[in-house]
C-alpha cells in the first residue's frame, strides 16, 4: 500500500508540474490537476492541503535528488579542501543550468507577487541548501580547514562567486559569459585567498 501511495502522489506532483509550467500558478487549478491525474478534488487534497502546498512539494520536490547529490559532494571528511570545493563547485553550476532547474526557477519567480508562496519556496529549495552548505563551512572552520566567520555568510560568498557570470545570464536565456570549469577554478581561487588559512587575513 505504501509504494501505491507514493507512486501515487509521485504521479500528481509530475502531473502538477508539467500544468504549472504550461499555464502558470494562478491559471492552474486543483481540479485541472485532478483530471489529468485521473482522479478527484478530493484525492488531491488527502496528499496536499492546498495548492500553495502543492506548488512548492513541485518545484522543490522536482529537483531535490540532483540537488542533495550535488550536496552529498561537500565531503568534510577531505583534507583538501580546494578539491572538495573544485567538485562541489562544477557540480552546482551544472545543477543550475540544468534546463530543467532554470524553468522551475522562471516559474517560481513569476509567481513573486506571491510573498507567502515565495517565502516558503525559498525555505523549502535555496534556503536549506544555504544551510547545508553553512554546515561544511563550519565543519571545516572546526577542523582549522578554514577561517573563522559566520557560516551562512561565508557560504553566500562561495555561492556568488561561483555564479558570478554564469547564473544570471542563463536566467535571462543568454549564454553563460564563461566556461564552468574556467569559472569554478577562478571562485575557488578568491574564496580560498579570502578564507583559506593560507589566504591573506579578512577582517569581518
Amino acid at each position: 500500500m505504501r509504494v501505491k501511495t507514493d507512486s501515487r502522489r509521485q504521479a500528481i506532483l509530475d502531473t502538477a508540474i508539467a500544468l504549472f509550467r504550461e499555464v502558470g500558478y494562478e491559471r492552474a487549478s486543483m481540479a485541472a490537476i485532478a483530471a489529468r491525474v485521473g482522479g478527484s478534488k478530493g484525492t488531491l487534497y488527502n496528499y496536499f492541503k492546498n495548492k500553495d502546498e502543492l506548488f512548492a512539494a513541485a518545484m522543490v520536490g522536482a529537483m531535490e535528488e540532483q540537488g542533495m547529490a550535488m550536496l552529498n559532494l561537500l565531503d568534510s571528511a577531505s583534507d583538501d579542501v580546494r578539491i572538495v570545493l573544485c567538485r562541489f563547485g562544477a557540480a552546482y553550476l551544472r545543477f543550475l543550468s540544468a534546463p530543467e532547474h532554470l524553468s522551475i526557477v522562471r516559474t517560481v519567480v513569476s509567481e513573486g507577487a506571491n510573498a507567502r508562496l515565495g517565502a516558503q519556496l525559498y525555505e523549502l529549495g535555496p534556503k536549506r541548501g544555504a544551510r547545508e552548505m553553512a554546515g561544511f563551512v563550519l565543519r571545516m572552520q572546526e577542523q582549522g580547514k578554514l577561517r573563522a566567520g559566520d557560516p551562512m555568510i561565508v557560504g553566500a560568498h562561495l555561492r556568488g562567486l561561483l555564479e558570478a557570470g554564469i547564473y544570471e545570464p542563463q536566467l535571462f536565456g543568454a549564454a553563460p559569459d564563461y566556461e564552468i570549469e574556467a569559472a569554478v577554478a577562478l571562485a575557488v581561487e578568491a574564496f580560498l585567498r579570502a578564507y583559506g588559512v593560507d589566504g591573506p587575513a579578512v577582517d569581518p
